[in-house]
């Protein structure tokens, strides 16, 4: 199969709350979400929770292309979360990049 491939990168970012860090994780997500929306390049920002475990927050992303995702990256709100979570996260941050194929 032969598919073209596009700028577009589609991201699943995973993260696993300590049980009694959830609603603080799952508060700091999603208090930075309306701000992500508004970067340059973002395409989808959405927060949900795993149905199999509670703990697991799954945000699913797309962005324009490579450099929008590494200027979310290095952007205030995104900067701002990640020096809370060590302090939240049962387990390191995951992180599946995708390439859509059709």
């Amino acid at each position: 199969m032969s598919v073209p491939l596009t700028d577009q990168t589609e991201l699943i970012a995973l993260l696993k709350a300590k049980p009694e860090k959830r609603a603080a994780l799952f508060d700091a997500l999603a208090a930075i979400v309306p701000e992500v929306r508004k970067e340059d390049g973002c395409l989808r920002y959405d927060l949900h929770v795993d149905r199999d475990d509670p703990d697991m927050a799954v945000m699913l992303e797309s962005w324009r292309d490579e450099s929008a995702l590494n200027a979310h990256a290095a952007g205030a709100p995104f900067q701002s979360l990640t020096e809370r979570l060590d302090d939240l996260l049962a387990e390191p941050l995951r992180l599946h990049r995708l390439q859509r194929l059709a």
